[in-house]
């Protein structure tokens, strides 16, 4: 019997040893991946900021960066038949794919998906032979699953959905703040966010919006932001332990969303349940899977301000009816969105690939 070995890909590099201390003292939450290499007993792979390769510039011309083609090349001399590699994301993924799949005795390779469903990706799919090569698709949100069995027409078994997760250990439940003073509307992150109609929704209203969001991307702030911010709104970058206060503090978690088809938005929707606080959401395709549990949050349509108004006046003025959402999706959370079972299911998922 061969035992095989297991591999994880990061697409970046990640301090999981130092996550996972500061996870032991509360001050972040549990990173997924550490939790995956201890239940697989894994080796990971990260990329070196730069390659110096000729043709590892010239790959990245088509897909992806010079970096994730060399880590591809590193191992695919190390990778054999009783290997299996997981990779994190489409983002080191396609190259590892592409490079150690090409192989006569090749690993096992399964890779999670996020934002396939984009040009360069198109591309890559089917220039690369990636149906071919890859054994297992993940995917967190119903439309990256559906096109990936569609484009690739591959079996249910081989393009597989999974719920995405949080820590709920890290994202509990708690006391307010002794210096609220009136209503807060929390809204977190920055990816296919609409603040435009947020601000519009909510600028009359004896109400503080807080946002947790920053960067230094001067066109994508342009697009999220109304050109002038209203009095009652600040946003600013808050550090792990401050953000669970942040949803503690809520009144209202809003996020309000530009239409897309992967599951933008999904980390606020977990994290706020798993802190019990009613959610207000925009219905888009890549995330409306997570929106169907019913009473578990409430759903308007995207860039309507009036609808979103509506919805927040409503929650502030039936605080038991929020209490009742609240109490649904943080049991929603603690069931269905939390990190042990999404690492038992990816585990079981390539210990199959034996």
């Amino acid at each position: 019997m061969i035992i095989m070995k297991y591999h994880i890909a990061l697409h970046r590099p990640i301090d999981l040893e130092g996550i996972t201390e500061d996870a032991k003292a509360h001050k972040c939450p549990q990173h997924s991946m550490w939790m995956l290499r201890q239940r697989l007993k894994a080796t990971v792979h990260e990329p070196k900021l730069n390659s110096s390769s000729l043709i590892d510039k010239i790959r990245s011309k088509v897909v992806g960066r010079a970096e994730y083609w060399e880590l591809a090349r590193n191992l695919s001399s190390v990778l054999g038949e009783d290997d299996v590699i997981f990779c994190l994301s489409e983002a080191v993924g396609i190259e590892i794919a592409t490079v150690c799949g090409a192989k006569k005795n090749r690993p096992k390779i399964a890779v999670f998906f996020h934002n396939i469903i984009r040009p360069r990706g198109l591309l890559a799919l089917k220039l690369f032979g990636l149906a071919d090569k890859i054994d297992l698709f993940f995917a967190c949100s119903g439309p990256q699953v559906n096109f990936l069995r569609s484009y690739l027409n591959l079996p249910e078994s081989r393009a597989c959905f999974v719920w995405d997760s949080t820590d709920i250990h890290f994202f509990t439940p708690g006391p307010t703040s002794s210096n609220k003073l009136r209503p807060v509307i929390v809204s977190v992150g920055l990816e296919k966010r609409d603040y435009q109609t947020l601000a519009k929704a909510t600028a009359d209203l004896d109400v503080d919006v807080k946002i947790s969001g920053f960067s230094q991307d001067a066109p994508l702030l342009a697009r999220t932001f109304p050109k002038q911010m209203p009095n009652n709104m600040s946003r600013r970058f808050y550090e792990w332990p401050d953000l669970v206060q942040l949803y503690r503090d809520a009144d209202i978690v809003v996020i309000s969303l530009l239409e897309n088809k992967y599951a933008a938005g999904v980390q606020v929707l977990m994290e706020a349940m798993a802190c019990r606080r009613p959610v207000i959401v925009t219905r888009t395709d890549g995330l409306i899977g997570y929106l169907l549990h019913p009473g578990s949050v409430k759903i308007i349509n995207p860039g309507d301000a009036d609808e979103l108004r509506q919805a927040i006046i409503h929650f502030l003025t039936h605080p038991q009816e929020a209490e009742a959402q609240a109490q649904i999706g943080y049991e929603l959370a603690l069931k269905r969105h939390n990190t042990e079972q999404f690492v038992e299911v990816i585990a079981t998922k390539l210990e199959s690939l034996n």
